[in-house]
């Protein structure tokens, strides 16, 4: 069988046309180039160069044999690229996130993701992020932390952005939008594990009150019956279907800059290939949130 390093020089090689030039883009000596190609010729049993004292160049057999050594090349990369698509079509891969807001938007387009996911349950914390991903417990982990290091490679993926659900006979109803300091002394009631959103909320919002629930139906149960505000997102909202949809609120976009928060999908460098279809299309498919 021929070595594929002996294809690529001579596939090189008809390019270039020149020792000199292959050796330089293969990163290694003239000599080892012409050991190549010595070599090439005697496994294949014809003659593919032409020889002169200060010349060499392809003869038409060489020509032919460059040709069929590109398809070939050509071929077995698409062959190993087509086994590995395939292979990633077969796996699960695990999602985790340190915020609900982007799990939401991969729950409710499962059905368009390019192959099957798992979605985790809970939320990581920061802290738990690149454990995560070396010890191989998730394949990609969102959050609204960019980590680059020598393993790990972050993509931007999407934003989320907060708002502010108030009762509608309340005077920053007839507003059109808010910010924090508007919200001041107010008391909310607010879903207790809602990632890093709940550190915006209490870092932004002066003098606040926060009745935690532990989930959304308690949330839904307490606001039907009160008229405490409550928080949302542009992703809960454009998720929630109008027989959800709460008509004694007036929702209104907060308008502070930590009011918007910046995700990024966390993954192995060494798994860029395989998870780059899933990450391509989960950008796509935020942007339709």
């Amino acid at each position: 069988m021929i070595d594929n390093y002996l294809l690529e020089e001579l596939v090189i090689f008809a390019k270039e046309r020149t020792l000199a030039k292959t050796a330089a883009q293969l990163n290694v000596t003239q000599p080892t180039v012409t050991r190549g190609m010595q070599k090439l010729e005697d496994e294949l049993g014809v003659k593919l160069f032409d020889r002169q004292p200060n010349r060499i160049t392809l003869t038409e057999t060489g020509e032919l044999a460059a040709k069929k050594a590109s398809q070939l090349l050509q071929n077995q990369q698409e062959f190993i690229q087509q086994l590995r698509n395939f292979a990633a079509h077969q796996q699960v891969v695990k999602i985790a996130s340190t915020a609900p807001g982007p799990l939401l938007i991969l729950n409710h387009y499962q059905k368009d993701l390019p192959f099957p996911v798992e979605l985790a349950e809970d939320w990581l914390s920061p802290d738990q992020i690149q454990s995560a991903l070396h010890n191989n417990e998730f394949s990609l982990v969102i959050s609204n932390q960019e980590i680059q290091t020598d393993q790990i490679e972050s993509r931007f993926v999407g934003t989320e952005s907060l708002f502010v659900n108030i009762d509608k006979f309340t005077y920053l109803a007839n507003s059109r939008k808010v910010n924090f300091n508007d919200l001041a002394g107010l008391s909310f009631v607010v879903i207790n594990n809602i990632g890093p959103w709940k550190k915006v909320i209490q870092d932004n919002i002066p003098d606040a009150k926060f009745f935690y629930q532990e989930g959304r139906t308690a949330l839904q149960e307490i606001t039907r019956y009160s008229n405490f505000p409550y928080f949302s997102t542009d992703i809960t909202q454009n998720l929630q279907s109008a027989k959800t949809a709460d008509s004694d609120r007036v929702t209104l976009k907060i308008t502070d800059e930590a009011a918007t928060m910046t995700f990024y999908v966390n993954y192995l460098k060494d798994q860029e290939d395989s998870l780059s279809p899933l990450i391509k299309k989960m950008g796509q498919i935020w942007e339709r949130k």
